[in-house]
C-alpha cells in the first residue's frame, strides 16, 4: 500500500512538472511573438514618418478635421433608418444657399443643383446682342426711280446706318451627372428675337418697291437651336462614347468656319475613341430657309431642297504634340431648278439674277484638310479645300459644266508675352473662261470666316454689291469670298466667280486682363477677272481690290464674358480694281468705311 501510494505521488509530481514546463514554453512563444509585432509596427512607423518629425503611432487613431461630416451611427440604431443625405441636400445642411440672380454661385437655373431626382438639370442662359454700324457701302441707282433728281449716274449716295437687336434664350433640360462623364440625354431650345433698323440714302435698296422709301423696321422671332442629344453609349471606361443629335444644331465644318458654318436641320452621329485623341461626326443637314433682314432661321418656310452630307475626324497630336489636324468630306446636293424664289424684300434670290438667269442643280464634293495647333512658340491654323463636281447649267453657256476649284488658307502667329503677332494668306481659285465647260471659282456652302480681323474687316464684314449684275453681290456680309451669288441666306454657290487672294498681318494687345487692341491690315487681289469682264462687258480690269485696314478695342470690366464691349472701324482703300466696276465721279464717296460698336450682356 505504502508503495502504490509512493508511484501516485511521483507521478503526480511528474505531470506537474510536465504541465508546468509547457506553459512555460507557450507563454515563451507567445512573449516572442509579440516583440516581434512591436518590432513590425515600430519599423512601420519610422518608414512612413516624415524627417525631422516624430515618428506617428500607428496604434492610435489619426484624428480628422471635418466639422461638417455627418455623425456615425450609433451602434443601437438599425442601419436601414440612417438619415444620409444625397450632395445637394448636403450643401444645404452645411450652409450654401442658392441664388437666382448671381449665375456664379450655386444657382438651379445654371445646373447647379438637379430639378428633379438625382440627375435631371436645367441650364438657362440670356443674352442681348446689340449692334450700331455706320458704313459707306458702293450703292447702285435703282432701276425704277432714284432718290437723286435729275442724276444720269449709276451710282447714288453710299452712307447707311444699321441697328440689330438680338434677344437669345437658351434652355436645356440635361439628365446625368455631366462633371464626370457625357450627359445620358439633353433636350435644347434656343430662341432668338431680332429687330433691326436700316437707313439708306438711296429709294429700291431695301424693298423692290421704291415707294417703300430709305428706311426699313423689321422684327423677327426664330430657332437658333432646337435638338435632342441621346448618349447612345460608352465604348471605354474613361467614357469614350457615341451620341447622336437630332434637330436644328450648330456645326462648324472647320477651326475657322471657312465652308460651312451655320445652325441647321440635321441629323449627327459623334462621338470620340483612345481616350478623347479621336473625335469623329457623321451628319446630315437639309438646309433652313433664312429670315431676310436678320439672317436669323426662319421655320415657316418650306425646307430647302438643298442637302448636306458631312463626315470628319480630329485625331489630337496627331504629327506632333499641340497640334489637332482634321480630315473632311463633305458632299452638297442642290436640286432648287424646280422654282423661282423672292425674299421677303420682293427681291429674286434664286435663280440669281445674272448670266441666262435660268435655274440650276448642282453636286458637288469637298475634300479638306485642316489643323490647329502649335510648333514649338508658333501657332498656325490652316485649311485646304478641293471642290469636285458637276454643275447641270453652267449659267454663262448654258451647258452642262465640272467643277474644278480650290481653296487655302494659313494664320500662322506667335506670342510675346502681352502681344500676338499675326499673319493671314488666303488663296481661292476663280474662273479662267466664262465660256468654257469647267468652273473653277472656289465657292463655300455658307462661310463665316473667323479670320484676318474676321467681321472687324471692311472686305469681310460688309457685302458690296455687283453693279450691273441685278441682285447679286461681289462678296457676302460676314463672308471672304467673292462669289457673286445672290445671297448666302437664300442663294446657290456659284463657282463662276474671280476668285479671291489675301495677304495680310496683325497684332492683338493685351493692355489691361479686361482690355485688348487688335489691329490688322490686309492687301486684296482677285485671282482672275475674266468672269468680271464678262458680265460688265467691259476691258480689261485690274486685279488689285484694295487695302483694307482696321482696328478694334475689346473690354471685358469684370474679366468675364457677362459684359462685353466691342469698338471697332475699319476703312478700304479701293485700288484699280475697285475703281474701274465702282467709279464715280464723287469723290467725296470713294472712301468705304465701317464702324461696328457691339454690346453683348450675358446671364
Amino acid at each position: 500500500m505504502t508503495r502504490a501510494r509512493h508511484i501516485l505521488v511521483s507521478a503526480a509530481l511528474l505531470l506537474a512538472l510536465a504541465a508546468a514546463a509547457f506553459a512555460g514554453k507557450e507563454r515563451i512563444d507567445l512573449a516572442a511573438g509579440d516583440g516581434e509585432a512591436v518590432l513590425a509596427q515600430e519599423q512601420e512607423a519610422q518608414r512612413r514618418a516624415v524627417p525631422g518629425k516624430p515618428a506617428v503611432d500607428a496604434q492610435q487613431p489619426q484624428p480628422t478635421d471635418n466639422p461638417g461630416a455627418v455623425p456615425p451611427p450609433q451602434p443601437n440604431t438599425p442601419r436601414e433608418f440612417i438619415p444620409v443625405p444625397d450632395r445637394w441636400r448636403l450643401s444645404d445642411a452645411i450652409g450654401v444657399q442658392n441664388e437666382i440672380g448671381d449665375p456664379y454661385k450655386q444657382n438651379w437655373l445654371k445646373g447647379d443643383r438637379p430639378i428633379a431626382g438625382r440627375d435631371w438639370f436645367l441650364n438657362f442662359s440670356a443674352i442681348s446682342d446689340t449692334v450700331m454700324e455706320p458704313r459707306r457701302v458702293p450703292t447702285p441707282v435703282a432701276f425704277a426711280s432714284s432718290a437723286r433728281n435729275l442724276s444720269n449716274d449709276q451710282f447714288s449716295k453710299n452712307s447707311q446706318f444699321l441697328i440689330n437687336q438680338n434677344l437669345i434664350a437658351s434652355l436645356s433640360l440635361i439628365k446625368g451627372n455631366t462633371a464626370f462623364k457625357p450627359p445620358d440625354f439633353e433636350l435644347r431650345v434656343t430662341p432668338v428675337f431680332n429687330f433691326n433698323r436700316t437707313q439708306v440714302d438711296e429709294v429700291g435698296l431695301l424693298d423692290a418697291n421704291p415707294a417703300k422709301g430709305k428706311t426699313r423696321n423689321d422684327s423677327h422671332l426664330a430657332l437658333s437651336e432646337a435638338f435632342a442629344d441621346y448618349h447612345v453609349h460608352n465604348v471605354s471606361e474613361r467614357f469614350d462614347f457615341d451620341s447622336v443629335r437630332v434637330g436644328i444644331q450648330p456645326f462648324s465644318s472647320d477651326f475657322r468656319g471657312f465652308l460651312f458654318q451655320d445652325s441647321q436641320l440635321g441629323i449627327r452621329l459623334f462621338g470620340d475613341r483612345f481616350n478623347n485623341k479621336f473625335q469623329y461626326n457623321l451628319a446630315w443637314f437639309r438646309k433652313l430657309d433664312k429670315d431676310t433682314n436678320s439672317g436669323l432661321n426662319d421655320v415657316t418656310r418650306r425646307v430647302r431642297d438643298d442637302d448636306i452630307f458631312i463626315a470628319n475626324v480630329y485625331m489630337q497630336d496627331f504629327f506632333t504634340v499641340g497640334y489637332t489636324p482634321q480630315f473632311t468630306v463633305i458632299h452638297n446636293r442642290n436640286r432648287e431648278d424646280d422654282r423661282v424664289f423672292y425674299d421677303d424684300n420682293d427681291f429674286q434670290q434664286r435663280p440669281a439674277v445674272i448670266g441666262d438667269g435660268r435655274s440650276r442643280r448642282y453636286n458637288v464634293t469637298y475634300l479638306g484638310f485642316n489643323g490647329d495647333g502649335h510648333f514649338g512658340r508658333v501657332n498656325l491654323t490652316h485649311s485646304i479645300y478641293g471642290a469636285l463636281g458637276t454643275d447641270k447649267n453652267n449659267q454663262f453657256t448654258g451647258r452642262e459644266a465640272d467643277i474644278r476649284a480650290y481653296f487655302a488658307a494659313f494664320e500662322p502667329s506667335v506670342d510675346f508675352d502681352w502681344i500676338r503677332v499675326r499673319g493671314s494668306l488666303l488663296y481661292a481659285s476663280g474662273d479662267k473662261d466664262a465660256n468654257d465647260n469647267t468652273e473653277t471659282g472656289f465657292s463655300a456652302i455658307f462661310e463665316n470666316p473667323q479670320f484676318a480681323g474676321a467681321d472687324t474687316s471692311y472686305w469681310i464684314r460688309q457685302g458690296i454689291p455687283f453693279i450691273g449684275g441685278g441682285n447679286v453681290a461681289l462678296t457676302q456680309r460676314n463672308g471672304v469670298l467673292a462669289e457673286l451669288r445672290s445671297s448666302k441666306e437664300h442663294g446657290q454657290s456659284n463657282f463662276n466667280n474671280p476668285g479671291i487672294m489675301l495677304i495680310g498681318g496683325g497684332a492683338d494687345f493685351d493692355v489691361l486682363p479686361e482690355l485688348r487692341v487688335s489691329t490688322n491690315i490686309n492687301y486684296l487681289r482677285f485671282a482672275d477677272t475674266s468672269s468680271l469682264e464678262f458680265l460688265r462687258n467691259q476691258g480689261e480690269i485690274s486685279k488689285n481690290i484694295g487695302w483694307d485696314i482696321s482696328a478694334a478695342a475689346t473690354y471685358r470690366p469684370f474679366n468675364n464674358q457677362n459684359v462685353v464691349f466691342r469698338l471697332s472701324g475699319a476703312i478700304l482703300v479701293p485700288g484699280e480694281g475697285l475703281k474701274r466696276l465702282y467709279s464715280t465721279d464723287d469723290t467725296d464717296q470713294s472712301l468705304l468705311y465701317s464702324v461696328l460698336a457691339n454690346l453683348i450682356l450675358t446671364y
